[in-house]
Order: C-alpha cells, then structure tokens, then sequence
C-alpha cells in the first residue's frame, strides 16, 4: 500500500519515490513531486478553474503514453471535478484547484494540459494562444523569429503577448482576451497566422501538412479550438530529460541564438522563479484582456 502524506488536511497517497522516471537525468518521481510541490504557488493559478487533460506516462517517457481526459477511476471523492461540454455530450473532468489535488494528479505522473477556458463559462475564450512548432533543421531560433514578429503584429490590435518555452522543441505566445467564443479566437488566430507566412515565407507555414514543415515554423492556430488543450505553463513534459514549458523574457526571446538555451529542466525553474517571478502573472490581469478586433 502507498504511504499516505497529509497535504491542507486531505491524505494523499504518494507511491514509488525512488523510482527513476528520467534515466538519462536520474530524475526520480520524488523529484519531481518536490517540483510541483515546491513551484504550486505559480503553477495553480495557471490550472485553478480549467479542465485539465493527463498526459499520463507512469513508466517514464519511455514507456506507454495516455491521454486521459475524463475523471480517471480511483479519484479522492475531495478531488473538484466540472461538467463540460463535448461534441458527443457532457463528461466531467478534474479541475486542480489547490495543493492537495496538485499532488494527488502528480502522483499519477503527469503532464497538465488546459482549455483556453474556464468550467464556469465554457463558451468564452479567455486565452489565445500560438504553439510555434519547428520543423528540423529550423528549431527554437526560428520560433524566437517568429514570435518576434506575432509580437508586434498583435500589438497592433492593442493585444500583449506572453511566451513561454513548449517544454519540448518550440514555443508559445499566449495573451489574455475577452468577450469571444473559441471559434472566433480560432478564425482570429488562422488570419493572423496566414498573415505571418506571407510576411515571412521562407520562415513560416500556418498548414499542419508535413511535407510544408521542414526548415520552417509552423503556427499552429488551432489550439484555440474550445475542444483543444495545451500544455500548461510550468508542467514537466514527457521528454528524454524533465523539460519544463518555461516563461521566458522577451529580451530572452531576441537573444536566443542556440536552441540549448530555451532547455529548461526542473531544477532550473526555482532559480527562475528568484530573478522574475511568474512572467505570465499578467494574464490573471482582467483589465489586461483585450477584446479582438
């Protein structure tokens, strides 16, 4: 039986510590529940309220990989869970609203994935978001490129933008907006899109058809769909070493010149943390969100 740890007044069981999840680092699941234990203070905010999808990988990344998206079986009755809509009916889903549950979720050895919505009101957007995803030889360096560019694009239309690190090989713009449902913020976001790739069309292409993607960077819009979910900022990433989807500055973003600095791992986030705080602490900003044009 997995010994049981007291988290806020719930008991959590806690299994398999010592277990190696990233042999290439040596990174164990008691590292990485010390990460989400250490780092929850950030990381809820961006999770407080939004159904979550589970990325699961309980044998590492090298293991099986699954998606799960409904309430999985075993769930603590304390666990907040949300009907939401779905295109073949309601489901629920979990909502990691405080620590306990946080860790209750990281025990199932995780990565955490939300809407660009809330439970509370499923039919408004609140986030828009780009996943700048590099197509080899084109790699971070290009996504800096071009979310350089989407920066002043959407500043034109009065939106701040935000960027973080995917976790894996790209990049994510995200900004705060209102007063849209997801599938305008998703026809927003293809306009714009189209837009990069004739402004920089050795740079950019805004289709997912693989033979277009080498060597240039894909901006993938449709993350926006109401039914899809990103990774959510601070959450590990099932990769060969424990990449973190880290917040980055934009003066990190026009300096970037090699891809090994856009690497975050778990243990460089606290550090992080130290020097800037949460970089996408502005998005909880209401008087920030923009309305599109």
């Amino acid at each position: 039986m997995a010994p049981m740890t007291e988290v806020e007044g719930r008991r959590v069981a806690l299994s398999n510590l010592d277990k190696v999840l990233y042999p290439a680092a040596g990174f164990t699941k008691g590292e990485l529940l010390h990460y989400y234990a250490t780092t929850a203070g950030v990381l809820l905010p961006h999770l407080r309220d939004r159904p979550v999808s589970f990325l699961r990988y309980p044998d590492g990344p090298d293991g099986q990989l699954f998606f799960t998206k409904n309430v999985p079986p075993g769930t603590p009755d304390w666990v907040t869970t949300a009907q939401v809509p779905r295109s073949q009916g309601p489901a629920r889903m979990v909502l990691v609203q405080d620590l306990a549950s946080l860790m209750w979720a990281a025990n199932l050895v995780t990565e955490f994935h939300t809407h660009q919505w809330t439970a509370d009101d499923p039919g408004e957007a609140d986030r828009l978001v780009f996943d700048l995803d590099p197509g080899p030889p084109a790699t971070v360096v290009q996504c800096c490129e071009v979310a350089l560019w989407l920066r002043e694009r959407l500043a034109a239309d009065g939106i701040e933008a935000y960027t973080k690190t995917s976790g894996a090989k790209g990049l994510h713009l995200l900004a705060g907006v209102r007063g849209s449902s997801s599938e305008r913020v998703s026809d927003y976001a293809k306009a714009l899109a189209v837009e990069a790739e004739r402004a920089l069309p050795k740079l950019v292409v805004h289709r997912m058809t693989r033979s277009l993607r080498p060597g240039k960077v894909f901006v993938d819009w449709s993350q926006n769909a109401a039914r899809k979910t990103t990774a959510a900022p601070y959450t590990v990433r099932a990769r060969e070493v424990p990449a973190v989807s880290t917040p980055v500055t934009w003066d990190e973003v026009a300096g970037c010149s090699r891809a090994e600095q856009f690497v975050f791992l778990a243990p460089d986030v606290a550090p992080r943390l130290r020097d800037h705080g949460d970089l996408l602490a502005p998005l909880f900003e209401r008087r920030r969100a923009t309305a599109l044009p």
